[in-house]
């Protein structure tokens, strides 16, 4: 239960703002064409949010350019990318010229992490603090922490024993050039995107790399290329235009069936897919892939025909696209590659499937595998990923309208997560979230996914602040039924046969639910659309 504090010296703000990536920016952007006072806090050091922290070898963005950006005609029409899928040094120039263009950096506080928020219901304020105490009040509270911003590090028996350097990748340092890797006895644990990327760098570098992989990863080919001169002209249509595809991309669903068409027709239609890269295969491929069984392990077989054509060793082959999918395809997200099935070609690098032979223990100089190989190491590079979508949470406490209980703490009870349109919770007042649990977030381009969410909450805040109100907050019933809807569709697709972070399953102990709004982004917009026309039902303002 949080200490009641007296708040009359307590600066005062329209509206608070918890991150400074592309939703903070957003909500500030929008705040100040309305005339409000908005400020925002963040515990690193620059504009960003993920992409702040994650300078990891190789971390580079799977949304291609002109839809992974801000739709803000200032930015983009002073602003030209170089590559099609930027890195994320050329990405944190994009928000440093951003900050230039719209100077944010006079209403944000860098280095400072929020560790409470509290709600006074007789004001209709929040009172955000962090370690030191009251930072600011506002009547609304926006923490737009992302998706993935609570970092997850499994418990290795041992692990204390081990005595070469350790990083995990959300926390890659800031000076480092990537000489880490030179000539290192490296060992990566996780493949994931994360691991998928540091494996393409290190791979050239390291005296020897080890992955430990649990899960082959069923990449993509990224297809990465130069970015031509753009009309910018056409921009306004283009970022409009992706709300209303499936992923939040340009390209329209695909409406035929798997087995509507010969074998014929099909490998050419795949193999068109597969040579223009991206996320085709996964987004724009069949319209029965996430749904049939046997429509998508024929994708996931045409997948793992192309991986075998790569990769030398039939063993490794197997390891990386077994003859049994590991889950079906495209229920956890691809990555996109370059190299990565090829670096296993070579002669430094070797693949450990710990399902066949786990990690026992860590020893001085490396790891000991149920086989009793040791395996030697001196760099040990965590690619173990994050809690996501909620897991955000845990990382601040913020107590719901009684001072009873935090939102993290309810959502990791029983009933687990639920939102309201994934941007609020029941018992939590004048609080909203974007790009978080229940919207189409890690199934979606977040700029397109943020973009519809930002338009919907400005329109509701016109309707509060224009009104005679104290707070406002979901409807019970409507949060209800919303969950519902979340659950009862995700059941009819083949997302719940993955132990996914889609589905919370890549953290032990937590709640097995769909956390993202998997009918996609054009039906979540409609929806956001249809609520704004019905005068915002589903929220109880007093």
């Amino acid at each position: 239960m949080p200490v009641p504090i007296n708040t009359a010296k307590v600066p005062y703000y329209d509206i608070g703002i918890l991150g400074a990536g592309f939703s903070g920016i957003s909500a500030i952007y929008e705040a100040r064409k309305r005339g409000l006072s908005a400020h925002i806090f963040d515990g690193q050091s620059g504009f960003g949010g993920t992409w702040y922290q994650n300078r990891y070898p190789g971390a580079r963005v799977d949304s291609y350019i002109p839809i992974y950006e801000l739709s803000i005609p200032e930015v983009y029409n002073s602003w030209t990318w170089s590559e099609k899928y930027p890195d994320w040094r050329e990405i944190r120039k994009y928000f440093e010229h951003v900050d230039k263009v719209l100077d944010i950096k006079r209403d944000t506080t860098f280095d400072t992490f929020i560790t409470s928020a509290t709600f006074n219901k007789e004001s209709g304020t929040w009172l955000l603090e962090d370690k030191n105490g009251p930072l600011i009040q506002c009547r609304i509270f926006m923490p737009l922490v992302g998706f993935a911003s609570k970092k997850y590090e499994p418990d290795f028996p041992g692990f204390d024993k081990f005595k070469g350097e350790v990083i995990h990748s959300n926390d890659w340092p800031e000076a480092d050039d990537y000489s880490i890797l030179d000539n290192r006895k490296i060992g990566l644990i996780g493949t994931g995107s994360t691991g998928v990327q540091i494996v393409q760098e290190s791979a050239p570098r390291a005296d020897h790399l080890t992955v430990f992989q649990r899960t082959p990863n069923l990449c993509l080919p990224l297809r990465q290329e130069k970015t031509p001169k753009q009309d910018k002209s056409n921009y306004p249509a283009i970022h409009a235009e992706r709300s209303k595809h499936p992923g939040g991309f340009l390209e329209k669903k695909y409406d035929i069936n798997t087995f509507d068409v010969s074998p014929e027709e099909r490998e050419k239609f795949w193999d068109s897919l597969f040579e223009k890269g991206g996320f085709l295969f996964w987004n724009n491929n069949y319209a029965d892939l996430f749904f049939d069984e046997k429509a998508n392990d024929e994708a996931y077989q045409y997948w793992r025909k192309r991986v075998h054509q790569r990769v030398k060793d039939p063993k490794v082959a197997e390891m990386l696209a077994p003859k049994v999918a590991p889950h079906p395809f495209g229920t956890k997200r691809p990555s996109l590659e370059r190299t990565y099935f090829d670096d296993y070609n070579r002669d430094n690098v070797q693949l450990v499937d710990v399902n066949k032979t786990p990690i026992k223990e860590f020893y001085e100089h490396g790891i000991v595998t149920e086989d009793g190989v040791k395996h030697e190491i001196d760099l040990l590079v965590l690619a173990t990923g994050f809690d996501a979508c909620d897991g955000s949470f845990k990382n601040f406490s913020v107590w719901n309208i009684e001072g009873t209980q935090t939102l993290s703490n309810e959502w990791r009870g029983p009933e687990g997560c639920s939102t309201w349109l994934g941007l609020a919770a029941k018992g939590y007042p004048n609080m909203f979230f974007t790009y978080g649990p229940q919207a189409p977030t890690a199934l979606s381009n977040g700029p397109s996914c943020i973009s519809i969410q930002m338009d919907y909450l400005y329109k509701l805040l016109d309707k509060f602040f224009n009104g005679n109100y104290t707070y406002f907050e979901p409807d019970a019933a409507y949060q209800k039924a919303y969950r519902k809807r979340v659950d009862d569709y995700a059941e009819t697709t083949l997302f719940p046969r993955a132990k996914s972070s889609y589905m919370g399953a890549n953290i032990p102990g937590k709640k097995v639910q769909m956390l993202n709004f998997s009918e996609g982004v054009a039906p979540y917009n409609e929806l956001c659309k249809q609520n704004i026309k019905a005068d915002f039902e589903g929220w109880n303002f007093v």
